[in-house]
């Protein structure tokens, strides 16, 4: 794979730096999802044998490793093109082509889950339409916003954020009373120990799904050449979504879980429950009226976090477009809203075709979030790597504390990833794989075709 990192961008249009730290932080809590648990809750509790706070606490503690690795490579590496340009500075160019192909199966398909959790919200107040409708009718509003521009997105977004944490702190508040008058369906510390007792093997499991739930502060990193101020912004905005994340999606799943009536065992064997289980829990346990509160929230919610989604995959295409690592016309920006236009029609296609496959399929959920998560963890991998590779081997800086914070930190953060993604289902392994062939043969492609033609 030769590299052409010399290959000017199109000079029709540029990025602009128009993001702040307070919108940078509600585009990745917009993403991530402040109640992200709730559109998975169902599949972890079943994988988990009901220990799906454990799930959460282990997830936040792997992810903290590949947050602190963000902050570094962003800071000295502050471009779009996120875990593809750090890893072709940190290891080399074949190497950062790999990362980015692999992070762009995470950026296709993480929407499509977001937007399927639309569905299934909207579905279940509206069950005659079909969760499909929804999905389709979602990814074409966000993707006109997305097309609209960064400045008019970050605004709906904002306002997106603070209603989902308003609507979030209300169940947790209302869940909170009715545990503390009725008491729990479950034993009070099963979400942490299990319905059934604790399987560390089945919790490793779930942590490869519960995974997905973080997949949004790594987004951040894409709007590197959008942001105003110093290069340490991302890296700031990085660990605050995360440590909020992790402690809404504790706190969320803790309290669904005890007023959960469906054991983790008639979920698992029964897919199709596992959607809805969170929104059936609050129904059940507090009332109708919060269960519609919340399902328009998370409706709302997973929407805009997939057009977050969207346009961080659509950046990623931009950079590795203009670097020749894909066809070259998916580098132009439009001069107009500064955005990359093509790119983002390209993710909204994949986005739209995927999610609506899997809303037609009662196991559609399962199926993408166990696929969903293998792409990015690769990416992560090869994340740490870089770290390790440019600070210790290229830059060889002989600072205080460079071996651990350089060395040992994204080590052990890579040898944990592994360890998650090892725990991955067969199917996501065998999808991540083909996706990898899949890359390997469009980068021979482009090389061929690079040869032919001569310099450019």
């Amino acid at each position: 794979m030769t590299s052409n990192a010399s290959t000017p961008a199109p000079t029709n249009g540029s990025l602009k730096r128009s993001i702040s730290l307070g919108q940078l932080v509600f585009f990745g809590l917009v993403f991530i999802g402040p109640a992200a648990a709730v559109g998975i809750f169902g599949t972890l509790d079943a994988k988990s044998g009901g220990a799906v706070a454990t799930v959460y606490v282990v997830a936040t503690l792997v992810m903290a490793f590949t947050a602190s690795s963000y902050m570094r490579m962003s800071r000295e590496i502050p471009r779009a093109g996120s875990v593809f340009a750090y890893a072709g500075e940190g290891i080399g160019p074949r190497a950062g082509y790999v990362s980015g192909w692999m992070i762009l199966l995470d950026y296709l398909l993480i929407p499509s889950v977001a937007y399927m959790f639309t569905g299934i919200a909207l579905n279940s107040l509206f069950p005659s339409i079909p969760i499909w409708v929804f999905v389709a009718v979602a990814v074409m509003a966000t993707t006109a916003l997305n097309l609209a521009g960064v400045k008019v997105a970050s605004k709906v977004i904002t306002a997106v954020v603070l209603l989902e944490v308003a609507v979030l702190l209300v169940v947790l508040v209302c869940g909170v009373y009715v545990l503390a008058i009725e008491g729990a369906t479950r034993p009070w510390l099963s979400p942490f120990t299990g319905v059934s007792g604790f399987s560390l093997a089945a919790v490793l499991a779930a942590v490869s799904v519960a995974v997905l739930s973080f997949l949004g502060f790594d987004a951040l990193a894409t709007f590197a050449e959008e942001t105003k101020g110093t290069a340490r912004l991302v890296g700031r905005a990085t660990l605050l979504c995360l440590v909020v994340a992790g402690v809404l999606f504790v706190a969320q799943t803790y309290v669904g879980a005890l007023l959960s009536t469906t054991t983790p065992a008639e979920l698992a064997a029964d897919p199709s429950l596992e959607g809805a289980a969170y929104y059936t829990a609050v129904q059940e346990g507090i009332g109708e009226w919060l269960h519609w509160l919340l399902a328009l929230s998370k409706a709302a919610g997973a929407a805009f976090a997939a057009m977050v989604g969207q346009g961080a995959g659509s950046r990623i295409i931009m950079d590795m477009a203009r670097e020749r690592r894909l066809p070259y016309a998916l580098a132009r920006v439009s001069e107009r809203t500064g955005v990359p236009t093509r790119s983002i029609l390209i993710t909204a296609g994949g986005n739209i075709v995927v999610a609506v496959w899997a809303a037609t399929r009662a196991d559609g959920l399962d199926i993408l979030s166990s696929i969903v998560n293998v792409g990015a963890l690769t990416a992560f991998i090869l994340l740490h790597v870089s770290v390790i590779g440019y600070y210790l081997v290229r830059q060889k800086a002989a600072v205080r504390g460079t071996w651990f914070l350089h060395g040992v930190i994204p080590a052990v953060g890579a040898v944990l990833l592994a360890v998650v993604l090892a725990s991955a289902t067969h199917l996501a392994l065998i999808v991540g794989l083909v996706w990898f062939v899949v890359g390997i043969v469009v980068a021979l492609l482009l090389d061929r075709q690079s040869t032919a033609s001569g310099p450019a």
